[in-house]
């Protein structure tokens, strides 16, 4: 046994974590506003929508919660079935989940033994890292092409015989760029039919270009997932709700991994909520789209190389001078969030929100 006196020498913990960076959630705007003595702060680092809960999910999630000391239903059946029935699948198609982050951290497990690689595009989701290291599985980190978008051919390259899952997500958090419909024909044509390619649509519903293609037309391709989420447009980051959309037995085999009872009962009956609110969706992504194409416009005269953006954010390539930027949008009061050695995400917030983080950009960079 031990001695108790040696226990600092202890090791309790994976020591290959150590090298692991922590995921960056978006800083607290009241913590901010209570630095710089302001009434409040903006945020605008965290891609979530600005206009509130959709109409109907406070009051199903209010009544769900009267329920709170009975387990939610672990099959999530009926919110599964009303997904189906949205996007034209079959419900034995369709898993659930804490966030679309959650579904792809189990789709690693349900592919990736220790050493099995997995693919991805970089930079890209911060969390894609975090999720091969804390499953065993070998990062294999393919760089971004010259317009900050996935390079498909080099990844389509990057495969080997422990290849078991590629991530794509599309558009990218954070350069907010998109794969078009040529290439990504190519690309999947390319992929062996044992590899798992996993499209990451988390804000599919704010795309606009029509050669940008909705990857669930391509989900009856035996080898393709589709990852998606009710956290950006849909309003219900707090809630986390993600699902996906596969073959039955890539899905049936995401239901054994996924943490039992992981959808809460007030996720389910808000989420139910939400997809009866379609025609609001829309209407809140149009008032977003065209903030965007504002604020990017505006930010081309600033910065030079900024990518024409598909998302609810807009991307900065400003490289070393990122976290100075950062800091210097905190002092003003605006919330964005730096990559340091790469660049700024800045998410599209209401017409005064962006109109105080244009203002603070300029000051930044003039």
């Amino acid at each position: 046994m031990t001695d108790r006196r040696d226990q600092a020498a202890v090791r309790l913990t994976r020591a290959d974590l150590d090298a692991l960076p922590n995921y960056v959630p978006g800083r607290s705007p009241a913590d901010l506003a209570r630095e710089l003595g302001l009434p409040e702060a903006i945020k605008l680092a965290s891609n979530e929508v600005p206009y509130g809960p959709l109409p109907g999910v406070v009051e199903a999630v209010t009544e769900a919660v009267a329920g709170a000391h009975r387990y939610p239903d672990m099959g999530v059946v009926a919110l599964r079935q009303a997904l189906a029935e949205r996007y034209g699948v079959d419900a034995d198609r369709v898993a659930t989940g804490c966030g679309s982050v959650a579904l792809a951290e189990h789709l690693v497990r349900a592919t990736c033994l220790p050493g099995d690689e997995l693919v991805y595009s970089w930079r890209s989701f911060e969390a894609y890292p975090i999720i091969a290291a804390t499953s065993g599985a070998t990062s294999v980190q393919v760089p971004n092409d010259a317009a900050h978008g996935h390079d498909l051919a080099a990844m389509a390259a990057a495969v080997t015989d422990r290849t078991r899952m590629i991530l794509v997500c599309n558009p990218n958090n954070p350069t907010g760029t998109a794969v078009r419909r040529a290439e990504l024909d190519r690309f999947l044509d390319a992929v062996p039919d044992d590899v798992l390619v996993v499209i990451d649509e988390a804000y599919r519903e704010f795309v606009t270009d029509p050669e940008v293609p909705d990857w669930l037309g391509y989900a009856d391709r035996p080898n393709v997932a589709v990852l998606r989420t009710l956290s950006k447009a849909w309003g219900l980051a707090g809630l986390r709700i993600g699902f996906l959309v596969a073959q039955p037995q890539v899905a049936a085999a995401v239901r054994k991994v996924v943490t039992p009872f992981s959808t809460s009962m007030a996720a389910q009956a808000g989420a139910l909520a939400a997809l009866a609110q379609a025609d609001e969706v829309r209407r809140r992504c149009a008032l977003v789209v065209a903030e965007r194409e504002r604020v990017g416009e505006a930010l081309t005269k600033l910065v030079p190389g900024v990518p024409a953006s598909q998302a609810n954010f807009v991307w900065l390539p400003l490289g070393d001078r990122s976290v100075e930027f950062g800091k210097a949008c905190e002092s003003r009061g605006v919330i964005v969030r730096p990559f340091p050695g790469d660049g700024v995400r800045v998410t599209i917030g209401t017409p005064v929100e962006n109109d105080a983080f244009l203002a603070a950009a300029e000051a930044a960079l003039s």
